[in-house]
């Protein structure tokens, strides 16, 4: 039976605040990319929706946090970012510093993160979708790009893997070119290759192509790819 995580249980996942640029390290976000229809699931506290509606993307975020009220949403964000930042810092060893340079310049980019996405949800609710994996409430092919972070693989201890499955194929069936998910550890920093690999047949067998893409960005120091999933056969499929 695929596990879904209910709203009343998810203090025990972080809600994160991630900013415009480190979405683009992450991801790899060309400017190309940031002009299209965008999903972001889930979209927690970051401020991407904002920062990337500026330069001309048209990004939903979609969580099922929005269902509560819109007025607790900001505080929440500024004090998840500060839970977020007690746990990095009990566990500096698990992390690579150099995107950042030291912790208390990753918590300022989180808390100004947060604040920025308390600002916009009250000014653009609209942007913000209270959904949950692994149901969403998109038609097919509603998105050029879709991403997701910090959900998939993060809780491989309390997610199983039929649900990852679940949430794949229904990230996949919103997206008209690619679904891109990071990063493919969990929130301890252990790899989740034998998942990854799984997944991968699977969704091989049901006819969606994956590669596995290098990214830059390093924070737990083995987070070192982006799974892709292609609407369309990868050209070098590794």
């Amino acid at each position: 039976m695929t596990h879904r995580p209910d709203l009343d249980t998810l203090g025990e996942f972080l809600i994160s605040a991630r900013s415009l640029a480190e979405y683009r390290a992450i991801f790899a976000l060309t400017d190309a990319d940031l002009q299209g229809r965008i999903l972001d699931c889930p979209g927690g506290a970051a401020s991407f929706a904002a920062e990337a509606h500026e330069l001309g993307a048209q990004v939903t975020a979609a969580d099922p946090i929005y269902a509560r009220p819109i007025d607790q949403l900001g505080a929440l964000a500024l004090s998840e970012s500060d839970r977020g930042h007690l746990w990095n810092a009990a566990h500096l060893d698990r992390y690579s510093w150099d995107w950042y340079g030291d912790p208390q310049q990753h918590r300022k980019i989180r808390m100004t993160a947060a604040a920025c996405f308390g600002a916009d949800l009250i000014a653009h609710p609209d942007r913000y979708v209270a959904a949950q994996l692994p149901s969403l409430p998109f038609p097919d092919n509603s998105f050029d790009l879709v991403l997701s972070s910090h959900l998939l693989f993060s809780y491989a201890d309390r997610l199983d893997a039929d649900f990852h499955l679940a949430a794949l194929l229904e990230l996949s069936r919103v997206a008209i070119d690619e679904t891109r998910l990071y990063p493919l550890v969990d929130y301890r920093g252990v790899r989740q290759d034998n998942l990854v690999e799984h997944l991968r047949k699977e969704l091989h067998d049901k006819g969606i192509p994956t590669s596995l893409r290098k990214t830059s960005y390093m924070f737990h120091r083995y987070a070192t790819n982006v799974l892709v999933l292609h609407s369309e056969p990868s050209p070098t499929p590794k």
